[in-house]
């Protein structure tokens, strides 16, 4: 054998040998052409005509922070009680604002649908209602922004995202702490490279709710006690998992490829439907016996770039609120709970907290414009503690700017796709394969820039006094 043709012959089994370590691409092609809404500018709409459905808990701050928004005109309020609606209808009219167009009923938001001119369909209901309701709102003509989650299977966000697709019309879900000031700051620091390249990264929704889901008032029919019996999983991923997919660039150059989740037994909500059935066995008596999701439920997942991610949720055990939001790159680590910290690897090799100065001057450095030219007047709306006025101020300012939307529906897809495969997970006792809701385009989406760039012109309407329907954690 010829030395050109053993040269050869080594090259080529190195390159083989090189190739079977290699992970293979996680690319879904697209069964038909399609229209990719990550980073689509829709037309501009001067003024956004608004529409709510559900205005329970979350609906009813979400009405009265659009009151402060200018060029967002709110055309209708709709709910299952008449009297909610009449009492949102009121609420508007005492701002100083045109009346809304009002419908009740459990199909008032179909006859809503037929009869107002709505260019955005803002959904605050239970969750069973969202995909449904979203999917509708894109077929009538409106772009939706939906409270979390987006579907609660799989094939709920394919269709929702097939819909957003083909109709061209935005499907944002709320994720409101993706609007929080650290997150916001740690995004931008994270833009800039502070952090390096992030290894790994760590969310949460770790909140106390036993005596919210027990109660008789606050969750209408207590349909959120009833998920925590009908899904075994991580129940409520999007507050941990939306603001660091965003810093990991998560559908915009690397992709979520697989999950697995753990979850611990139940110790509070079986016990707690005895305890109150033993006083009120009409009410509580149904609950007696149910089977309850675990209290603690950690998912881990792993991406196309060989990173992860940790989301926990623990909504029953008495322990302080937290969303974690941890990032870990290579130059370094930030973390929000159970304080507020940054290490860098140029400050004592990163293995101390760096001293609040520090901290301060970067505070100073990298908080984005969307916080300087409205933080203040967000604090004073109100929506735990700001964010969830910034988000729907945003929303507004790119719909009517025609700017592309800080999330698309593949965020909203993804995100929430976490619920029913960390059940499946849970149930199978083993690691399931993360659906590409992109399908391959995440490899050339451009990341995510939160600026105002062609925007920032939507006026705020003074808050006239200090009242707020808004929810403060």
């Amino acid at each position: 054998m010829s030395t050109n043709r053993r040269d050869f012959l080594k090259k080529a089994s190195l390159l083989s040998a090189t190739a079977i370590t290699l992970p293979s691409l996680h690319v879904k092609a697209a069964e038909a052409p399609r229209f990719n809404m990550s980073g689509y500018a829709a037309p501009k709409l001067d003024k956004v005509r608004v529409a709510f459905v559900g205005l329970g808990n979350r609906g009813t701050g979400a009405v009265d922070r659009y009151t402060f928004i200018e060029g967002a005109e709110i055309v209708a309020v709709c709910d299952k009680h008449a009297d909610r609606v009449t009492k949102h209808q009121n609420a508007v009219v005492s701002k100083g604002l045109k009346k809304p167009a009002g419908f009740s009923g459990e199909d008032g938001w179909r006859e809503m649908l037929k009869s107002v001119k709505i260019d955005l369909l803002y959904i605050c209901t239970p969750w069973d209602y969202h995909t449904e309701m979203s999917i509708e709102g894109m077929k009538s003509g409106a772009h939706v922004a939906c409270e979390v989650p987006i579907g609660l299977t799989v094939e709920d966000c394919w269709k929702v995202v097939r819909t957003s697709e083909e109709t061209r019309k935005h499907c944002m879900m709320l994720e409101n702490c993706c609007y929080d000031f650290f997150e916001l700051q740690t995004l931008n620091m994270a833009r800039a490279g502070v952090f390096g390249e992030i290894i790994h990264a760590e969310g949460a929704y770790i909140h106390d709710l036993l005596d919210l889901n027990f109660s008789k008032t606050y969750y209408d029919d207590f349909w959120r006690l009833k998920e925590n019996i009908r899904f075994h999983g991580n129940l409520y991923p999007t507050h941990g998992i939306g603001p660091v997919a965003q810093c990991m660039n998560i559908n915009r150059g690397d992709v979520m490829t697989s999950l697995v989740n753990v979850a611990s037994n139940d110790f509070h909500m079986g016990e707690e439907a005895k305890r109150l059935a033993e006083k009120d066995p009409a009410t509580y008596g149904q609950f007696v016996g149910a089977e309850y999701r675990g209290n603690m439920n950690t998912t881990l997942i792993r991406t196309q770039k060989g990173k992860t991610i940790m989301i926990q949720h623990d909504v029953t055990s008495p322990r302080p609120y937290s969303r974690i939001h941890m990032l870990s790159g290579t130059k370094g680590f930030c973390e929000k709970y159970p304080k507020i910290g940054v290490s860098l690897k140029s400050h004592h090799n990163g293995h101390d907290f760096l001293p609040e100065e520090e901290l301060n001057k970067l505070r100073d450095q990298y908080t984005p414009e969307i916080v300087k030219y409205i933080g203040e007047q967000a604090k004073k709306v109100g929506g735990h503690g700001g964010m969830d006025f910034m988000m729907d101020w945003r929303l507004i300012d790119c719909l009517r700017n025609g700017l592309a939307l800080d999330q698309d529906v593949y965020d909203a897809a993804a995100w929430s796709a976490i619920v029913p495969l960390s059940v499946e997970s849970t149930k199978k006792g083993k690691t399931v394969e993360f659906p590409d809701f992109t399908q391959g385009a995440w490899i050339s989406n451009k990341p995510l820039e939160l600026t105002l760039k062609g925007g920032g012109n939507t006026g705020i309407r003074a808050k006239k006094d200090a009242k707020s329907n808004q929810l403060s954690v």
